[in-house]
């Protein structure tokens, strides 16, 4: 506790101090009598104080003020006017002041003043029926406006109101029609076929708040802006009541097994270090939530290599930090982040099972923003401003430091149970014997840590041409070295020094040119460039004494290295023929080059592979909407594989049908292919090692799948039920194994072998979600299998992955500045193979070797897995109610689980020794965050 308490005092001084600032920085002191109405008050104090005011002068000259001020700081004057009235105000970064009924009103008033005769500059810019155009929510001004086009097209951008960043996957749906557009990754979007020019467009983008907007014969002569405030963070001095709560996650009911994320709520879940998006997925169904150790998705029945990641743009083939506690993003640098589970796009390729589609945050382009997160693991700090008129730039930086929770992270590696899993002697199982504990202790100070780094600067030199440059770099560098001293009840003395470096990380970057080259037709071209590094460095020595005092010692080790280079270019293409068709098409070509070194005992190198492929293809799929209940999407993407010499074509359809205004039946099937796997390394005694190869065609295989979903929502207006069946079929799996080749009359040779094999997934996924409200979450089971058939080891078997049965339940409640969050997680224990028995044979030279008896292929299971997780997050507020940051307190595995992480072996005179490496237990924690302008 002494370590903490200093850590505390300067988290919550921070705190304390940032929340003491204010928004509006006027230090105007009011002095004068009032008996008005409340717009010509504003004007008198407009005039006399030189502040700006913006308003609707129709409707706050309802409104009366009976005041009188001596000295009175004009922060009070304006709160009193508002809470007297049932009002509320927003300041501008340019300090103007809007007086406001609703968040919505600040984009009206805006929206208003932009196309009215008004002089923003002047200082009160009211805003009268006469005036103010037709935009303005007011359905009496707007009947005198009558329409003088029909049946023509607009294009805008959906944006974030407070800091300019476009806002992909919004939806644009024209009311009381069936016309509904979708904004693209930049934001951009086009309506064809509008019926009119006073037609009202409503808009709605996860995490924000939905927005209505009204089209004029002025309006549409140019591109529209849309802004939205975002849902999570209070406007100044604005209360919502009775409004929809976003959630955190959005299943669409219209698209096939897709999520979307919302980064701006992820801190109100429960978690280890700090927000995380990759983890939060694991709460989903049909996502393994048991893999404390991975940031990687395991998606139904698939392993994380089959997952493509993306973040702008490039290829991520590392997404862990720290043993998997974090993941390879940095929340702060995100803006939005789509899993597809299964029967995606043809827009993607080159993996079986699902794709994480990650787009960066271009930055503020309104004014700079500054922010730490703290915790007691890690450090978090991100900037992002403007860069003159047309420019923004987001810089983000991460680092892990030793402290409390990283050192309990570390005695997990440190302290383990022990059991004798056999007694010796030729084959069979051996029985229960005996048990103790390895008594660890550390032989290297541990340096474990990981950074990540993320920048993007974005330039817009016009409104068709939008220009970006991202870069991502993030390393680890873990220490897992310690000493072991087994005990005496095995009739033998000694310890085990084992030393376990490993370092690895990502480099990434990519160059986008985005271009709307008129209303129908909209490209992206991507020039990227990512790499990967893996080093480690595994070596025991062991050191026993017999029962004659007699000393022995054995060594051994491996040191093995894996780089992956990726070079590509791609071209995406939208048409938008009709508001019901539209047309993607695009090109791409990727150079890549593979190496995995593996060598044993500084000497024997078994593996040395190294290769380089080229390829390229194209895809193109059609988005139709035949009528207002049917949406169909047929795809073909074809790729050339160098090494192969093949073209590899892959059909795609997906299709929802809206049954009735609340059930929606939905289905998709396709094929997959993968030209880059990371192979799974069997090792009995310290779990498996995986390294990524590209195929050759021979011996290691292109992997293909093929997917078949089919399910069904139905959404009331505050929950919504989601089923999804699914059933996959995989060819082209590879796994590693070293073999002992010869007999005892001569050599015995260690030799390399890749093994190739079949399976399948299936399972079927239950979603029960709380969508609106203060009270939201969501309850969901999975009943899973997944299954390799490889003829080496007898056929079929459960995959390392399979988990017959997951159980997740996730509550988050919100009550003003508060929200509590808990979640719980059940699943079934993941297979593994074990050794049974050891025994020694004498050859025919005098030497002796160990060879083990092992159970049949993945034939044993861990424990189940279970946990609970909770956490309290506040709100903090300055005095003009906006949020600056806020304050959490986790807590992870409340009930103290020992869920086994892995089962690790050593073998000591013929007796097979399992160490349980067990997961974290019970591990409280504390993130500041804090957001200042």
């Amino acid at each position: 506790m002494k370590k903490l308490t200093p850590i505390l005092f300067f988290l919550f001084t921070i705190a304390f101090t940032a929340n003491a600032q204010r928004a509006l920085k006027s230090k105007v002191l009011v002095t004068g009598t009032y008996t008005t109405s409340l717009d010509i008050a504003l004007d008198s104090i407009s005039r006399q104080y030189h502040l700006h005011f913006v308003f609707d002068r129709d409707f706050i000259h309802h409104f009366d003020v009976v005041d009188r001020y001596v000295n009175e700081p004009i922060k009070n004057v304006i709160t009193q006017f508002c809470k007297e009235n049932d009002l509320h105000y927003y300041v501008e970064a340019d300090q103007t002041i809007y007086i406001i009924k609703d968040p919505q009103d600040v984009n009206v008033l805006k929206r208003a003043l932009a196309n009215s005769p008004v002089d923003p500059s002047q200082p009160n810019a009211s805003l009268t029926e006469q005036n103010m155009p037709a935009v303005v929510n007011k359905p009496e001004s707007r009947a005198k406006v009558k329409p003088t086009k029909t049946n023509f097209t607009i294009s805008g951008r959906v944006i974030d109101q407070g800091t300019g960043e476009s806002l992909p996957s919004a939806i644009i749906s024209v009311s009381h029609t069936n016309i509904s557009v979708t904004t693209n990754v930049d934001g951009y979007f086009s309506v064809l076929n509008v019926p009119a020019d006073t037609c009202r467009l409503d808009i709605a983008y996860m995490g924000y708040r939905g927005d209505t907007f009204y089209l004029t014969p002025d309006n549409v002569k140019h591109n529209i802006v849309i802004g939205l405030f975002a849902s999570s963070k209070s406007l100044e001095e604005v209360i919502i009541n009775e409004k929809k709560t976003e959630t955190l996650i959005n299943t669409d009911k219209r698209r096939v097994s897709t999520v979307q994320i919302s980064p701006q709520k992820l801190e109100e879940l429960p978690n280890i270090g700090e927000k995380d998006i990759l983890r939060s997925f694991q709460l989903l169904p049909g996502v393994s939530g048991s893999n404390e150790s991975s940031s990687g998705v395991y998606v139904r029945g698939g392993t994380p290599d089959q997952n493509l990641v993306l973040f702008d743009g490039f290829t991520v083939y590392q997404v862990d930090h720290l043993y998997g506690f974090f993941s390879a993003f940095n929340s702060n640098a995100v803006k939005d982040v789509t899993l597809y589970k299964g029967g995606f796009s043809a827009k993607y390729g080159g993996r079986l099972s699902s794709v994480t589609d990650i787009v960066g945050k271009e930055g503020n382009k309104k004014e700079a923003d500054f922010g730490v997160d703290m915790s007691l693991l890690s450090a978090n700090a991100f900037a992002e401003m403007p860069v003159g008129d047309k420019s923004t730039l987001l810089l983000a930086f991460r680092r892990s430091y030793q402290g409390p929770l990283y050192d309990k992270i570390f005695k997990k590696f440190n302290g383990t149970s022990v059991t004798n899993t056999g007694r010796g002697g030729f084959g069979g199982r051996g029985g229960g014997g005996g048990g103790g504990f390895l008594r660890g202790a550390n032989v290297t100070v541990p340096t474990s840590y990981f950074y990540d780094l993320d920048a993007k600067y974005t330039f817009s030199p016009d409104q068709k041409n939008l220009f970006s440059w991202s870069l991502y770099q993030g390393d680890d560098n873990l220490d897992n070295s310690r000493s072991l001293t087994f005990p005496s009840i095995y009739n033998t003395t000694g310890n085990i020094n084992t030393t376990d470096k490993t370092t690895y990380g990502n480099l990434g970057s990519s160059l986008k040119w985005s271009r709307k080259w008129n209303s129908k037709l909209y490209s992206n071209t991507l020039l990227s460039y990512s790499t990967y590094h893996s080093n480690r460095t595994n070596a025991m020595q062991l050191t026993s004494a017999d029962t004659s005092a007699v000393l022995h010692t054995t060594s051994s080790g491996t040191i093995e290295t894996n780089n992956v280079k990726d070079a590509s270019i791609k071209s995406d293409w939208e048409w938008q023929a009709k508001n019901n068709a539209k047309l993607l098409f695009g090109a791409f070509a990727t150079r890549q080059d593979v190496a995995y070194n593996y060598t044993q005992n500084d000497t024997s190198q078994l593996v040395n592979e190294r290769k380089t492929a080229l390829t390229g293809g194209f895809y193109t799929e059609l988005d139709l909407d035949p009528n207002d209940k049917l949406q169909i999407k047929p795809g073909l993407r074809a790729t050339y594989y160098g090494p192969t010499g093949k073209l590899y074509i892959e059909p795609r359809l997906s299709a929802t049908y809206t049954l009735t205004d609340r059930l929606t039946l939905k289905a998709a099937s396709g094929r997959f292919d993968q030209f880059t796997d990371k192979v799974i390394r069997e090792d009995v005694l310290s779990g498996s090692r995986d390294f990524w190869v590209l195929a050759n065609g021979n011996t290691i295989p292109v992997s293909t799948a093929n997917h078949y979903i089919g399910g069904f929502s139905y959404e009331t207006k505050q929950y919504l039920i989601d089923v999804e069946g699914y059933y996959k079929q995989l060819d082209g799996l590879t796994e590693y194994s070293e073999r002992e080749t010869g007999n005892r009359r001569t050599a015995i040779t260690l030799e390399q072998h890749f093994y190739t094999g079949t399976g399948y997934t299936r399972g079927i996924e239950f979603l029960l979600q709380k969508t609106h409200g203060n009270y939201t979450g969501w309850i969901s089971y999975t009943l899973a299998q997944a299954t390799n058939n490889f003829a080496v080891y007898g056929g079929e078997f459960p995959a390392n992955q399979d988990a017959r049965h997951e159980f997740k339940t996730v509550h988050v409640y919100r009550d003003g500045r508060w929200a509590f969050s808990a979640s719980w997680i059940f699943s079934t224990g993941r297979p593994y193979t074990a050794p049974l028995s050891s025994f020694t044979v004498n050859d025919f030279s005098g030497n002796s070797r160990n060879y083990l008896t092992i159970s049949s292929e993945n034939g044993e299971r861990l424990p189940n897995y279970s946990r609970l997780d909770a956490a309290i997050t506040y709100d903090l507020i300055k005095l003009d109610s906006r949020k600056i940051g806020s304050i959490g307190f986790s807590m992870f595995n409340i009930y103290n689980r020992a869920n086994v992480w892995y089962k690790e072996y050593n073998i000591v005179n013929n007796q097979v020794l399992a160490s349980d490496v067990d997961y974290l237990g019970f591990t409280p924690n504390i993130t500041l965050s804090l957001r200042w302008k």
